[in-house]
């Protein structure tokens, strides 16, 4: 009974519901890697989908997910994408590199279903990464570490210990671990900044479609 209350109510648990959704996608995400060829891409359009119907039934109770499109913003991202793409030959990466994700050696080169798993992948990584990392770190992890009752704890409050395990824990979680320390730095930055997360949604926003972009045209699979 307990359990069944929980799946029917854990949408209007402040922490659940920022916990959730992130979780499952990274689950999906472990188990989409375990793979290769035609499953692994079926498997990330299932966790595109299941994360962005997790955080459509949580939505009540993230009142500060939000999109913000402002110049600072869009800047943080530019400068984002940059650091991604420009310091990539400069470091070693952290475990084992992931597999690049070329729909068109799959599918074909130029095929119509190369061309749906590229617009999938673009817009997962644009759309709905960024609103589900954004709430699990920035809004629930870096104020979890300073209180257990999280919502106490004002966005724009700086806070060592939280400031940097955050992006610590946010730079792990990538292959491209300075880029990503970096990038958690500049978006934790911008919240704290701005005082609300849709900056950063939108920040990391801008930085995942210009990674898109640069992987399509360039044809760079590797950072994806």
């Amino acid at each position: 009974m307990a359990l069944r209350q929980w799946l029917l109510g854990w949408r209007r648990s402040p922490v659940a519901a920022r916990v959730v959704p992130f979780v499952i996608f990274l689950l999906l995400t472990g188990l989409a890697g375990q793979w290769e060829g035609l499953p692994r891409y079926f498997l990330y359009l299932l966790k595109t989908l299941a994360g962005a119907w997790l955080l459509w039934l949580a939505r009540h109770a993230l009142a500060e997910l939000e999109w913000r499109f402002n110049a600072p913003a869009v800047a943080a991202g530019l400068l984002i994408f940059l650091l991604w793409v420009g310091l990539d030959p400069f470091y070693p990466k952290w475990g084992r590199p992931p597999l690049p994700w070329n729909p068109h050696e799959i599918f074909g080169h130029g095929t119509l279903l190369a061309w749906f798993f590229i617009a999938v992948r673009l817009a997962g990584s644009t759309l709905l990464v960024p609103m589900l990392e954004e709430v699990f770190y920035r809004s629930f992890v870096y104020r979890y570490l300073a209180h257990k009752d999280f919502l106490s704890v004002p966005l724009n409050r700086f806070l060592p210990l939280p400031f940097f395990a955050t992006s610590a824990l946010f730079a792990v979680e990538h292959y491209e671990w300075l880029a990503g320390l970096l990038t958690g730095f500049l978006l934790q930055g911008l919240v704290l900044w701005r005082n609300r997360l849709g900056d950063a949604v939108t920040a990391h926003a801008v930085a995942n479609l210009a990674l898109g972009l640069y992987v399509i045209l360039r044809g760079q699979w590797q950072f994806w």
